[in-house]
């Protein structure tokens, strides 16, 4: 069992956990992920690892309460046990001297890329950050990316913090400046969001990153439910990523599949919901 050391809300439907799993906190690198299972008759859900300490044996991971699994994780507190935390799994980020590189993070994943920025700046990289969120509320550790970054640039969509703007905006603006300068661009955030900074960036040649978070059940390769259409075919985002060259991906075929079990999910919601006010009506007939 992995314990809860520590839980945070960093918005009102997103949060910050802290766990005790010292064998993958031994091996972790940026840019890998964990499957997660609350029970043993929990969903299997991948998350990446945002943080990880190997001296105190923990790994943070970082969610958005979207669907039943998450919502579920996020009422646990500290001292509570998940079932499984099995990783670290994929292949970590290809981390060299570039020269100048971006890092853009977008709503939850701007914890995927902090670690990413962190280990370019170790190794001698000029890193230029973009964070973004729909909203103020949803922005977090800017203190940390500022941290670990030559410049940074905050948008909010609505402009509610920092430049009102979507993140291909100043990726646009700092490509058309620096035109042969910038080495390599990361893209991490929604599927819709990489897409268009993939968009952004090949006119430019400037080779992209991306982190897919695809459909994924086992992390092993072996169910194929996280297969992805490169221009060299298909891959599974669990063992042969989840990194890929953003400008190889088959985009529209990507958000096609996200949105298989859309429905499925809304009633998985809708029934955990409808659980958790049996619960509490039940403990409140109680007492």
């Amino acid at each position: 069992m992995y314990r809860i050391l520590h839980k945070e809300a960093l918005s009102e439907v997103t949060k910050l956990m802290v766990i005790a799993a010292p064998e993958v906190a031994r091996k972790a690198r940026p840019g890998q992920f964990v499957i997660v299972r609350i029970d043993e008759r929990g969903e299997r859900i991948p998350l990446t690892i945002a943080d990880y300490d190997r001296e105190a044996g923990t790994v943070t991971i970082i969610f958005q309460e979207v669907g039943k699994t998450t919502m579920h994780l996020g009422t646990l507190e500290p001292g509570d046990e998940l079932a499984t935390f099995t990783g670290p799994l994929g292949h970590p980020t290809e981390i060299e001297n570039y020269g100048t590189v971006v890092c853009v993070g977008g709503g939850t994943s701007i914890a995927i890329i902090f670690p990413i920025a962190r280990a370019l700046k170790e190794a001698g990289n000029r890193v230029i950050s973009i964070i973004g969120a729909r909203n103020k509320d949803l922005l977090f550790w800017e203190d940390r990316m500022r941290a670990v970054s030559d410049e940074l640039i905050v948008c909010t969509d609505d402009g509610s913090y920092g430049r009102k703007a979507l993140v291909t905006e100043p990726l646009r603006e700092l490509l058309e400046q620096r035109d042969g300068e910038i080495a390599r661009v990361w893209a991490i955030g929604p599927a819709i969001m990489m897409k268009f900074c993939a968009l952004t960036t090949k006119p430019f040649g400037v080779k992209t990153i991306v982190s897919l978070n695809t459909i994924m059940i086992d992390g092993t390769g072996m169910c194929g439910g996280c297969r992805v259409q490169l221009t060299d075919g298909a891959k599974f985002v669990c063992v042969d990523g989840p990194e890929f060259d953003a400008h190889q991906v088959d985009w529209d075929l990507l958000l096609a599949r996200q949105r298989f079990y859309l429905e499925e999910e809304k009633l998985a919601v809708e029934r955990w919901r409808h659980q958790c006010q049996l619960e509490a009506q039940l403990t409140a007939a109680g007492a």
